[in-house]
């Protein structure tokens, strides 16, 4: 399973009204433009909208039935979206933690300068 960040997956589950209907999706097993409406406060015709950025996405998919689309979520694609964000969140956490080392480090031995800064290249900044 790759996990180079994939934009527009990370797109699709950045908007919170969008996450809502997947969690409704992933509680319900299915549902429809209609039915997410009655349970989130945006129009039928925003639902719609929300679930083609996440059909385009492949974190759903819709089947016809009857006048409406069926949707329902492709659980290997969300666990690809999960394993992404674990991935860019590890590599943060050892940024992180190298900065703190690094920070520790600086006050251990005293380093760092209390000197004050360039007034001539910050007067060029403003």
């Amino acid at each position: 399973m790759s996990t180079a960040v994939d934009d527009d997956l990370w797109s699709a589950v950045g908007d919170p009204t969008r996450r809502r209907m997947i969690d409704r999706l992933l509680a319900d097993g299915t549902g429809t433009a209609t039915s997410l409406s009655e349970q989130i406060p945006v129009t039928r015709q925003a639902i719609a909208k929300h679930l083609a950025v996440l059909d385009r996405a492949g974190l759903v998919h819709g089947a016809t039935a009857g006048r409406e689309r069926r949707y329902r979520v492709d659980e290997a694609q969300l666990a690809r979206a999960v394993a992404q964000l674990n991935a860019v969140g590890s590599a943060w956490d050892s940024r992180l933690d190298r900065i703190k080392r690094i920070a520790e480090t600086i006050q251990r031995t005293g380093g760092g300068s209390t000197a004050e800064p360039d007034t001539e290249h910050r007067n060029e900044k403003e």
